[in-house]
């Protein structure tokens, strides 16, 4: 979200010895460009026409950033742009082949870095366990041959419905190492949200778990899937990983012979060495399903070798990942930035953490302890999941500096930030020496399309600039680009990682991305880009409120209200007007030390008037206890609104991590 009252605030500014041993200022010299640390705005120049120019010149871009990452080929492309069948269709990396596991797994189990720790994977319990890359391989090879022996080979869908734990990261690996195709599905959906995935792919195989916990409870997730799996034939195994069951809790996990086998079973005698499937660069390794939020879900399909080049290219310049690094980015496998940081750090030969569990659970402080504990240099969250940690105080990030000393990297994504919010992760998580690296892009294209790069200079809740490769712009409803007004997010030429379709449905693909904008892919954001070139988000654009002829994003409106001391959450939704066509609908969380009254909802009526304008004044602000959110901290402003409107089908709430907080809304109605 775009700071009105401080547009020109620098927030944070790399040192000279930061510009000096960031990965990006390696590539920029190799290409030429005279890069001096101690002139920092003539580094931001070069940095900034070196992405412009790596959106325009695919060739000359990628050709460069491949060799500079070590990508790994069983055979080069000879080609690496085929357009012939139009930008929607577009070919990469012809004639080469490779896998994603020979870059990720392979090359470092069997070389310098094979004792190194890859992997360290924490339960809710704080229990940890740790695989180095020679160990990973090992447990990778076990599962591939077991997964041979059921009869999975290239080309088939292999999905998971499991926790975040490390059985989930060697199941995908094991998967890809095969050339099958791995669709990871959300441990929060619902049976028929699992189904519709299951049946639409027509997955062969599902690994899954007895159970998984989360803030103390165990969630019986072998039965839930059993109950996804009534009647759908096309599931031949399921393989059960015993997360509950040692642990002496009652936990159902009924087991259908032939089709389900638990995990240790059938790994027993499983040789520990399998050779890694050569693969064209466009086999399929990826399959994710869009959330399913405006409509069904669609699978978006991503391939071996543009995995490879868009995470890899993203975690090496965009995140400067060392291989002494250790990554954490709060997220389920289900979500892209599961898929997006094994895959990427690996690629690197960094040290990756996955977490069972939530951020403030049983403690406030339970991610900080989390990050001191195993050392963490770069951790990740979403705006909201920083604004409910806030909500505890600064006290549980300030009592121990020393829970944060290793971190020299944030990140962020998922949607907008408001401005408190944004400088409080920077200034109590950061220290202000850490530079938040906030991304934006999707599932659609497993990757960003706008991305900060460590050698420039930040804005509050700004995006920076374009990420390398990625030909973005803002358009306006003619398809103008324009700067200093808000419009489409767009991306004016295909990447590697793009989705190749979607999953059986060319013309709900073509009109998704690529309908508004002849050959332009427009990604459905509001965005905009300032005169100096920053870019802000503000949203989805179908989420846009049109409110007497204008437009405004929710987030514009949220942020007014999360600016106000007294509130610690903000949802603004639409409702039905006869005058404006669409009024605006406040609901807020207040923090603890604020009680309501009708003072302080007049305050905070005045506060959007004071940021937006008088045509943008709520209609209400209305006081809840809690916001339903995704199990990611997403606000469902959707389901707040069908609540408020009293609709009383609001679908599948699966997704919805705290469904109590529905009633909470109800009331506040």
């Amino acid at each position: 979200m775009h700071d009105p009252e401080n547009p020109d605030e620098t927030v944070w500014r790399p040192t000279p010895a930061q510009i000096e041993h960031a990965n990006v200022t390696r590539l920029l010299r190799k290409l030429g460009y005279v890069i001096n640390a101690d002139d920092p705005a003539g580094v931001e120049r070069a940095a900034r026409e070196f992405v412009q120019r790596s959106g325009e010149e695919p060739d000359w871009f990628w050709n460069a950033a491949l060799l500079d990452m070590n990508f790994s080929w069983d055979a080069p492309y000879t080609r690496l742009l085929d357009l012939s069948r139009g930008p929607e269709f577009a070919d990469w990396f012809i004639g080469g082949r490779t896998n994603l596991v020979t870059n990720c797994v392979d090359r470092h189990a069997h070389g310098a870095l094979a004792d190194k720790i890859a992997l360290i994977a924490e339960t809710e319990d704080g229990s940890a366990r740790s695989f180095s890359y020679r160990e990973l391989d090992r447990e990778i090879c076990r599962l591939a041959n077991a997964l041979t022996a059921l009869g999975v080979t290239e080309g088939d869908r292999v999905a998971s419905y499991m926790p975040m734990v490390a059985e989930v990261v060697i199941a995908m690996l094991a998967t890809q190492k095969l050339g099958a195709i791995f669709i990871p599905i959300f441990s929060g959906y619902a049976p028929p949200a699992v189904r519709e995935r299951l049946a639409d792919a027509e997955v062969k195989l599902v690994f899954t778990a007895d159970g998984s916990m989360r803030r103390g409870n165990a969630f019986p997730l072998k039965a839930e899937l059993d109950r996804a799996l009534e009647g759908l034939r096309c599931v031949a195994h399921t393989i059960v990983y015993r997360r509950i069951g040692p642990t002496g809790m009652s936990m159902p996990c009924p087991m259908q012979a032939p089709r389900d086998v638990f995990w240790d079973e059938l790994l027993s005698g499983a040789s520990d060495s399998c050779s890694t499937r050569s693969l064209p660069a466009l086999a399929p390794a990826l399959m994710l399903f869009t959330s399913g939020t405006t409509g069904k879900p669609k699978g978006t399909v991503h391939t071996h070798a543009g995995c490879l080049a868009q995470m890899g290219k993203e975690l090496l310049y965009n995140f400067d990942l060392k291989p002494d690094d250790v990554f954490f980015w709060f997220s389920d496998i289900g979500w892209m930035m599961g898929p997006w940081e094994i895959i990427g750090c690996f690629m690197h030969g960094g040290t990756i953490v996955v977490f069972e569990g939530a951020p403030d659970y049983p403690e406030p402080d339970r991610v900080w302890r989390t990050v001191a504990r195993h050392g963490v240099t770069t951790l990740g969250f979403s705006p909201t999941a920083i604004r409910l940690l806030m909500r505890a105080g600064d006290d549980w990030v300030t009592r121990n500096p020393a829970l944060l000393a290793t971190l020299r990297m944030l990140g962020s994504t998922g949607e907008p930030w408001d401005p408190e919010s944004y400088r409080w992760y920077a200034e109590h998580v950061g220290g202000g020496r850490c530079p938040v690296i906030n991304i934006s892009g999707g599932t659609d294209i497993a990757g960003c399309f706008l991305a900060p790069l460590p050698i420039m200079p930040l804005k509050a809740t700004s995006l920076q600039c374009a990420g390398l490769g990625m030909a973005v712009d803002v358009f306006n409803e003619q398809g103008e680009s324009v700067r200093g007004e808000v419009g489409y997010l767009v991306c004016k030429r295909p990447s590697p990682s793009m989705t190749r379709s979607l999953w059986k449905n060319d013309a709900k693909y073509l009109e998704a991305y690529w309908s508004k904008f002849p050959g332009i892919w427009n990604h459905g954001d509001w965005a905009l880009r300032a005169e100096d070139g920053h870019f802000y988000l503000f949203g989805r654009a179908d989420d846009t409120l049109k409110i007497a002829g204008r437009r405004v994003g929710p987030g514009e409106i949220e942020a007014a209200l999360i600016a106000h001391p007294a509130v610690s959450e903000a949802a603004a939704i639409g409702v039905p007007d006869a005058l404006k066509g669409t009024d605006v609908v406040c609901f807020v969380v207040l923090h603890a030390s604020y009680g309501e009254s009708e003072a302080l909802r007049a305050e905070l009526v005045r506060a959007v008037v004071d940021a937006l304008g008088k045509v943008d004044r709520p209609k209400q602000v209305l006081f809840a206890s809690d916001l339903p959110k995704t199990r990611s901290a997403k606000i469902l402003r959707r389901l707040i609104q069908r609540v408020h409107l009293g609709d009383r089908e609001l679908g599948d709430l699966s997704s919805v991590n705290n469904p109590e907080a529905l009633s909470a809304i109800a009331r506040a109605r």
